[in-house]
C-alpha cells in the first residue's frame, strides 16, 4: 500500500451505527419536547399530538400570533421523528424578495437568467431528506403556490431555466399568523394549496391564555440565560412573578424572553425585584375608531376584498374585470395599483 493510499485511509471518517443514534438522541433532547415549556391544557396537548404526528411523513400546517412559538413546533415534529439526522431547513417566506424566492428554493441551471454562470442548487435540494419548514407560508406569490403545490402533490420540482424534472424527498412544514382560510375565501391563496399543506393542523395560543404557564417560562428563561450571560442563581421574586402573570405580552413568548435577558443583563443582583423590570407603558387606550377612521379603513377593506374577488372572477384579465364591475378600464387600474395587486397573479392561479 502506498504512503498516499495510508494518509487517505487515515483521514476517512468512519460513523458507526452507534454514534448515529448517539446523535439523533443528543438532538432529541436537545429540541424535542423540553422547548415546549408549559402545563396548561392547551400544551399539554399539543405536547400529546406531537408524539402522534412525528413518526408519519405527513405536512403539518401551525397557526397562531408571532412570538408564540410555532418553530418550536416544528423542530420538534422533525428532531422527534425519523429525520431528525437529516437536515431541517427553515425559510421566512416574508423575509425572501417575491422575484428571488422560487430561486431560493428552487434553484436554477446554467444560464436561466443574466447572472446565473453557474448551476445553483436550492432549498428544497438542501432539505434533501430531511424537513422543509416555511414559516409565513401566507406571503408567496400564487406562481410560487402553484409550484409549491407541484411538489406537494408529486415530490417533484424544477430548477429555474431547467428541463429536467427532480425528485424531492422532503417533510413540508409550514406556519402562519394570519388566518389561511380567509385568504383562500378571498382569492389571494389556493385552495388546493391550503389543503395539501392542512394535513395535520396545530394552532399556538396567545400567552394571555395560558398564564398558567408564565411562572414556569419565566423560570425556564431566567435558568437559560443565567447561564449565558455568566449570572448565576438568579431568580424572579413572588411580588415580581404576579407582575409577570398579570402583564398582557402582546408579543408573546418572545416578549417574555427578550424581557427576561433584559432583566438578567441589567440586574444588580441576584435577586430579580418588581423595580428592575423595565416593562413597557402600556395603558389601554379607547378602541373604538373616529368615526373618520372607521369609515376610511372599511372603504379601504371593502375596496381589496372587492377587487381580489373580481380578478379572480375574471382570471386577472382587467378589461373583462372593468366590463363587469361597472368601472372604466383606468379606474380600475388605478384602484389595483392603490390595493399593490398584480392582475397576472390571478391568471397564474389557473394554470
Amino acid at each position: 500500500m502506498s504512503d498516499h493510499e495510508d494518509t487517505n485511509n487515515c483521514c476517512a471518517v468512519i460513523v458507526t451505527e452507534e454514534e448515529r443514534e448517539w446523535v439523533k438522541a443528543a438532538l432529541k433532547t436537545q429540541y424535542g419536547l423540553r422547548q415546549i415549556v408549559g402545563k396548561s391544557k392547551s400544551i399539554c396537548d399539543i405536547q400529546k399530538k406531537i408524539m402522534r404526528v412525528t413518526p408519519y411523513n405527513a405536512n403539518v400546517l401551525i397557526s397562531g400570533e408571532s412570538g408564540t412559538g410555532k418553530e418550536l413546533v416544528a423542530r420538534s415534529i422533525h428532531y422527534l421523528g425519523p429525520r431528525a439526522g437529516k437536515p431541517l431547513i427553515t425559510v421566512n417566506c416574508g423575509a425572501i424578495p417575491e422575484n428571488l424566492f422560487e430561486n431560493e428554493l428552487f434553484g436554477h441551471v446554467k444560464g436561466a437568467f443574466t447572472d446565473a454562470a453557474s448551476d445553483q442548487t436550492g432549498l428544497v435540494k438542501a432539505a434533501d431528506g430531511g424537513t422543509l419548514f416555511l414559516d409565513e407560508i401566507a406571503a408567496i406569490s400564487p406562481s410560487t403556490q402553484a409550484k409549491l403545490l407541484r411538489l406537494l402533490e408529486n415530490s417533484e420540482y424544477k430548477p429555474l431555466g431547467g428541463s429536467r424534472t427532480l425528485k424531492a424527498d422532503i417533510r413540508i412544514t409550514a406556519a402562519t399568523n394570519e388566518p389561511l382560510m380567509d385568504l383562500v375565501n378571498s382569492g389571494a391563496f389556493r385552495e388546493d394549496l391550503y389543503y395539501r399543506l392542512n394535513v395535520v393542523y396545530f394552532h399556538m395560543p396567545p400567552l394571555k391564555e395560558r398564564k398558567e404557564d408564565i411562572p414556569l417560562l419565566v423560570k425556564h428563561f431566567v435558568e437559560k440565560y443565567a447561564k449565558k450571560f455568566n449570572r448565576p442563581d438568579m431568580h424572579v421574586s413572588s411580588k415580581s412573578m404576579k407582575t409577570f402573570v398579570a402583564y398582557p405580552w402582546k408579543g408573546n413568548i418572545r416578549e417574555l424572553e427578550n424581557m427576561i435577558q433584559n432583566l438578567i443583563i441589567m440586574s444588580k443582583s441576584s435577586n430579580l425585584e418588581i423595580t428592575d423590570i423595565p416593562l413597557p407603558d402600556r395603558e389601554p387606550t379607547s378602541g373604538l375608531e373616529t368615526f373618520k377612521v372607521a369609515k376610511e379603513n372599511a372603504i379601504i377593506n371593502f375596496e381589496k376584498t372587492y377587487l381580489i374577488q373580481l380578478l379572480k372572477e375574471y382570471k386577472g384579465d382587467v378589461a373583462k374585470a372593468a366590463a363587469g364591475s361597472g368601472k372604466g378600464r383606468t379606474a380600475l387600474w388605478n384602484l389595483i395599483k392603490k390595493h399593490n395587486l398584480q392582475p397576472k397573479q390571478f391568471r397564474l392561479l389557473f394554470l
